[in-house]
């Protein structure tokens, strides 16, 4: 353990992998009390390292690294340099200077800085008359000359403000070819690295007598290179070093042209399986390499034994997610082709897979996907010892961490869960079939007959929490509407999620086969997934508002969801004051973290003179509710003002609020609603009739408990979620809203021909049986 200048503590994992913590008065205690405190302090202050992604493993061994960062990440699209980017890459640097890493930037940018500063210049010299004629190109070298001084004064600024040392190491690829200069270049670097200096190496251009590219590769330190991206590959090689980062404009490498949609992102590069198979865009916007480059510079580099990583320059920590071992970026690593972990489906795959694999299960009649379903619930039973044993696994992992106790409790699969599991898969495999229902029935014409019939989506992703339950009952669902599915659950339960996806698929038959139900494993693959608008078409995330929102935010699939659950009831003048004091507690504490838990409790002001108003802020505060006010309340009541109307606590806190009738009632819930779940409690049912015709949400309940919403309780057999949405499904979604609908037209012959002698009856017909 070390004590840093900055306060922190530094303290080693695995050597040379380190982490850094706050030394606080409270830290000191984590010393003295033992290693299980010190390991929970890790726990919630660095991301748990066997989190890492297998094929990053090697990170933990990386003690020397070079960061090469390019013209398109230090400059901006006009040519100026793009100073968010580059302090946010010089404070990543500090963070891992301060770790202990040893740390060798290669940066480009002069030529750009350069020729932005010489075209300020000839245009501040210039007469009106000059810049009336052609103007003709700044000399590269010239411009070259210009910038290194200008953009070393600014790493050199940026590395003071951070009480950082750099220095600057200007190479010809002619230096490389003389075995001393080699040696001393060692030397010299190793000497700064000791000493925490950062070395800042740039190709001197403006000296360069370089006239085409170098097309070898790099392993024989031939000392020849033709751009900061080769430069830095032989600089891996040259100087030992564990690691190369080559910093993009770009999140890595893709199988294609980055803008084009149906280009993914390749993890992992595998010489013999990429190589042909990926086409390479422009170059670089203003630096003479761009991908290729990289590509050629990252294999040779790799091919010696250095792995290396191109990520995006654009984020801020993207250096840092790299040595924690999170899977970004493209990684070249020389026993690539032997990982295990290769070997598994892509997401792209995996979401094929699970296309084919429903029009299979479409094609089978009624009866064989009902035997489906109750397999499942047999296997479920079945293997119940094996299913509890994961889960207690997860459980105690959950407890050692320090969890809440209501997470715990919905990660927790007691035998009357799972039996209660079992049972909502044999009530859905008994529901009438969904699948190829005769909807509507037209006569267009004379033996020409128009039917509207039901047909499953497709694809579902379904991202949901720590709840296994929640994978047996979208599984069911899918099945008993003929879709694919991929799932994603939480980390908190991914033993529970595996042995039940096993138990799962293991029931379904051959014909069909398991892939109709795949398993994303590693939160690294959501973002392929969710590009994937071509093969997957509807995204159910659960979780945070964070969550959903984000969701949303980063694809072109369709999301159905909710991203806030702010339900409310309002109590009218003319309610049943013991019958509201019911609902509101049970609304409140039955499950406060629910999405349908009451947040918002509005009054009619005629409560607050009879004693009703009083009566409910008790009832509430004996089960330990903490009551914030609104504007109103607040000050009528003399509790503290909520910080928004607009507040999901998902716990035993909530917002009251004082209202003149049912009309502001209605208008406070439109304003400031999420549009999930609403309640009013009223004996005057022309009240009850307003509130529930105006009220703008996916429910609405009269004289009942919010906690009502649910598809379960609705009778759907289980639910995917609950959609705000007011497209397609709205409220609990079960199997009806994983359903669209075809068009079936059957005729006898009959063609358009500009609808000439066709007589359009349009006569609705009755349903078959």
């Amino acid at each position: 353990m070390e004590v840093l200048q900055n306060g922190f503590t530094k303290f080693a994992i695995t050597k040379p992998h380190e982490i850094t913590v706050p030394l606080t008065n409270g830290t000191k205690n984590l010393f003295a009390n033992g290693t299980t405190n010190l390991l929970n302090l890790i726990a919630e202050s660095y991301e748990d390292l066997s989190n890492m992604d297998p094929s990053r493993a090697f990170v933990n061994k990386v003690k020397r690294l070079i960061v090469k960062v390019g013209t398109a990440v230090v400059t901006r699209s006009d040519g100026r340099l793009a100073l968010g980017r580059l302090g946010a890459l010089c404070e990543q640097l500090k963070e891992l200077n301060l770790q202990g890493y040893e740390v060798i930037l290669v940066t480009s940018g002069a030529v750009g800085l350069g020729r932005q500063r010489l075209r300020y210049r000839r245009l501040a010299n210039s007469s009106f008359s000059d810049l009336q004629k052609p103007q003709g190109d700044l000399d590269g070298k010239a411009c070259a000359a210009v910038g290194q001084s200008s953009l070393m004064a600014l790493y050199d600024t940026m590395f003071s403000q951070l009480d950082v040392t750099s220095s600057q190491l200007l190479v010809n690829d002619g230096f490389f070819k003389d075995a001393g200069f080699r040696k001393q270049l060692s030397e010299t670097v190793s000497a700064l690295l000791e000493s925490r200096v950062i070395p800042i190496f740039n190709e001197n251009d403006a000296v360069s007598t370089r006239k085409a590219p170098y097309e070898h590769c790099l392993q024989d330190s031939s000392g020849i290179f033709w751009d900061n991206d080769s430069l830095a590959g032989l600089l891996a090689l040259e100087l030992k070093a564990d690691l190369l980062v080559l910093l993009s404009d770009v999140e890595g490498l893709y199988s294609g042209p980055p803008n084009d949609p149906s280009s993914k992102l390749i993890h992992t590069y595998i010489k013999e399986k990429h190589q042909s198979e990926i086409t390479f865009g422009d170059k670089s916007r203003l630096g003479r390499g761009g991908m290729t480059a990289k590509v050629n510079a990252a294999v040779c580099a790799a091919h010696a034994g250095i792995p290396v990583i191109i990520t995006s320059g654009y984020a801020t920590d993207n250096i840092i997610r790299v040595l924690q071992g999170e899977k970004i970026g493209t990684v070249f690593h020389k026993d690539a082709h032997l990982w295990k972990n290769l070997k598994e489906e892509s997401a792209h795959e995996m979401a094929v897979a699970a296309r084919n694999s429903s029009r299979r299960l479409q094609a089978l009649k009624s009866e064989e996907r009902r035997k489906i379903l109750l397999a499942v619930a047999d296997a479920l039973e079945k293997n119940q010892n094996m299913i509890r044993l994961e889960n207690e696994a997860d459980v105690a992992d959950a407890v050692a961490a320090g969890y809440d106790k209501s997470l715990i409790s919905r990660l927790t699969l007691t035998p009357e869960k799972i039996s209660s599991l079992a049972k909502s898969v044999r009530v859905l495999a008994d529901m009438e079939e969904p699948v190829g229902q005769i909807l509507k029935r037209t006569e267009l014409a004379d033996e020409l007959v128009l039917e509207k019939i039901s047909s499953p989506l497709g694809v579902l992703l379904i991202i949901f929490e720590s709840r296994p339950d929640v994978l047996v009952q979208i599984a069911a669902l899918a099945i008993r509407s003929g879709n694919g599915l991929l799932l994603k659950g939480g980390k908190e339960a991914r033993r529970s999620n595996a042995a039940l996806h096993k138990v799962i698929t293991s029931a379904i038959p051959d014909t069909v086969s398991g892939k109709l139900i795949g398993l994303v494993t590693s939160r690294d693959e959501i973002p392929d997934l969710l590009k994937l608008d071509d093969v997957i078409d509807l995204v159910v995330p659960r979780g945070s508002n964070k969550l959903v929102s984000q969701i949303k935010a980063s694809t072109k699939i369709p999301v159905l969801g909710h991203a806030d659950g702010i339900c409310h009831i309002y109590v009218d003048k003319a309610a049943n004051i013991d019958m509201a004091k019911q609902i509101v507690k049970d609304a409140k504490t039955d499950y406060p973290a629910a999405c349908n838990a009451m947040e918002t409790l509005l009054v009619h002001k005629d409560l607050s003179c009879t004693g009703g108003l009083n009566e409910l802020i008790l009832e509430l505060q004996r089960e330990g509710v903490q009551l914030y006010g609104g504007p109103k309340a607040s000050s009528m009541l003399n509790i503290a003002e909520a910080s928004s109307l607009h507040h999901e606590y998902s716990s035993l806190a909530c917002t009251i609020e004082v209202v003149e009738d049912v009309f502001a009632a209605i208008d406070h819930i439109n304003k400031h609603g999420s549009a999930h779940t609403e309640c009013i409690i009223t004996e005057d049912s022309e009240v009850a009739e307003t509130f529930l015709s105006q009220v703008d949400s996916a429910a609405v309940f009269h004289n009942a408990s919010t906690r009502f919403c649910d598809g379960a309780r609705f009778g759907l057999g289980a639910e995917v979620g609950i959609s705000t949405s007011r497209i397609h499904a709205r409220g609990p979604v079960g199997v009806e809203g994983l359903l669209t609908n075809k068009w079936i037209l059957r005729g006898s012959g009959q063609v358009v021909d500009g609808d000439r002698g066709i007589n359009y009856t349009h006569k609705e017909k009755a349903l078959k049986a």
